[in-house]
């Protein structure tokens, strides 16, 4: 056989070999349901924010089966998908504790932040500041002087050491210098409300939901502020701390959705295409905003990435101030 005819030979098998290849990159995306890891326990503000969102998706995505993995402040979810197979078909509901604030607060880390590519930020939640109608104050600003005045008399809770209703009290007690104010970490928002409710805490600043809204207006519990750049849309007879005094009082919770850095950026591209489509639906933006949440519908991965990177800066320094690190 001549040089000429070989080399003939060897492009048309190398032809014939790229062809499935190719045919497989470009495989339909999805072929299977998709994974949508919840790395906290059902009924909280992140999972309620995923179920809305999963719910509005999957007639654009088709099935999308959502798994809560509690535990580890979100770790062990974070991890899961970190190294999951990079094709999309596993996705992380992940928020600020997650992105921003387990990296700087914990020793040893089972991921980085650099192990996922962003979607979209789906809603954004603020931390409240709200007392036991007991607590001599109807506002804001009336309770930072009994604060001053009483700091050994109160405590707050949270909904766990680390996480950014701990970082919101830490906050508020920087900005007021009262440090004598005691930190109650709880298992979760929900022990920390019913210990608001029963009076067992003065204090708590936890991320404002339909429920704490709807034991604000019973008189059970009373928000004082929200830590928010303006007032909620859910709830705007609530005044924000900017306006008692406290501008640089602002401890927000996102949360979003993110796949694996490795993913294909065509299979990214749809996600986020899905998500922006479903983020457009009004009643998914009416539900979330009735729950004390602002829906983000114009929120995509540049736009995820520089806001995280805005909140890393941010929050680290109040990180170190505060002297938080967990094992």
């Amino acid at each position: 056989m001549h040089r000429r005819d070989l080399i003939k030979l060897a492009v048309s098998l190398s032809a014939s070999t790229l062809i499935p290849l190719s045919g497989r990159a470009q495989a339909k995306f999805p072929e299977r349901p998709i994974r949508l890891l919840v790395p906290f326990s059902a009924g909280g503000v992140v999972d309620v924010i995923g179920r809305q969102w999963a719910e509005r998706m999957r007639p654009l995505l088709g099935t999308m089966v959502i798994e809560n993995q509690a535990g580890g402040g979100g770790t062990i979810a974070a991890a899961e998908v970190a190294r999951a197979q990079p094709d999309g078909h596993t996705l992380l509901l992940a928020n600020t504790s997650i992105m921003v604030l387990n990296p700087a607060v914990m020793t040893k880390p089972t991921y980085d932040p650099r192990d996922f590519a962003p979607i979209s930020i789906i809603a954004i939640s603020a931390s409240g500041i709200m007392v036991h109608p007991s607590v001599p104050a109807t506002n804001l600003k009336d309770f930072i002087a009994y604060a001053k005045a009483n700091p050994s008399k109160l405590s707050y809770g949270s909904a766990g050491a680390g996480t950014m209703t701990n970082l919101a009290g830490e906050l508020f007690k920087q900005l007021i210098g009262t440090p004598d104010i005691v930190h109650v970490p709880y298992k979760g928002a929900g022990p920390s409300i019913s210990d608001l409710v029963s009076g067992q805490i003065p204090m708590a600043t936890i991320n404002v939901t339909g429920q704490l809204l709807d034991l604000h207006r019973a008189g059970k519990i009373r928000i004082l502020a929200v830590a928010a750049p303006q007032r909620l849309k859910g709830a705007p007879e609530i005044p924000t701390t900017a306006e008692a005094g406290l501008p640089n009082m602002v401890a927000q919770l996102f949360t979003g959705a993110f796949v694996p850095a490795a993913t294909p950026q065509p299979i990214v591209t749809q996600i986020y295409q899905a998500s922006h489509k479903a983020m457009r639906d009004e009643g998914l933006q009416k539900a979330l905003t009735e729950s004390g949440l602002e829906p983000t519908p114009d929120s995509g991965p540049e736009q995820t990435r520089r806001f995280i990177q805005e909140e890393v800066a941010r929050w680290t320094p109040i990180v170190k101030a505060a002297g938080l690190k967990l094992d």
